[in-house]
């Protein structure tokens, strides 16, 4: 008798201590959609100043004390390249001449080589606060 309650507590520990290693959760699939939607919010806005303007890069091309050779400067690279914006920064003693709204770095480093094709100056890459509109397909709410 000893011996038979003896193993059926040892059976009732063993069965018990495999019972307590699965879990089974039910979820609501529907969680998976908002967790996705959220993430690109979250990709979305790691993106942006605290201002609503969004980080970005552009190449430099030119930093002078001449007023006129920045805008010179300008004016050929809209005549190459008018798909690009152009700017013209003052930044006391210098003027900037940059070039591009790109989010992505590998974009920049692709349009300075095909830039190097036509303009042979050195541009450099710079991280800049860029002109930049989420398309539909950057837009968390459209999934």
């Amino acid at each position: 008798m000893k011996k038979l309650l003896i193993l059926a507590f040892l059976l009732c520990v063993v069965a018990f201590s495999f019972a307590a290693d699965t879990i089974i959760v039910h979820k609501d699939p529907r969680l998976d959609v908002f967790t996705a939607k959220q993430a690109a919010v979250n990709k979305l806005t790691s993106k942006m100043t605290s201002s609503g303007q969004y980080r970005g890069y552009r190449l430099q091309l030119l930093n002078t004390g001449s007023r006129e050779d920045a805008f010179k400067l300008k004016s050929e690279l809209l005549q190459l390249f008018p798909a690009q914006k152009t700017y013209v920064l003052y930044q006391s003693p210098y003027f900037k001449v940059r070039m591009g709204n790109f989010m992505q770095k590998s974009d920049a480093l692709s349009f300075r080589s095909e830039l190097a094709k036509k303009y042979p100056q050195n541009a450099y890459i710079v991280e800049d606060i860029i002109e930049y509109t989420p398309g539909e397909d950057d837009d968390p709410s459209s999934n």
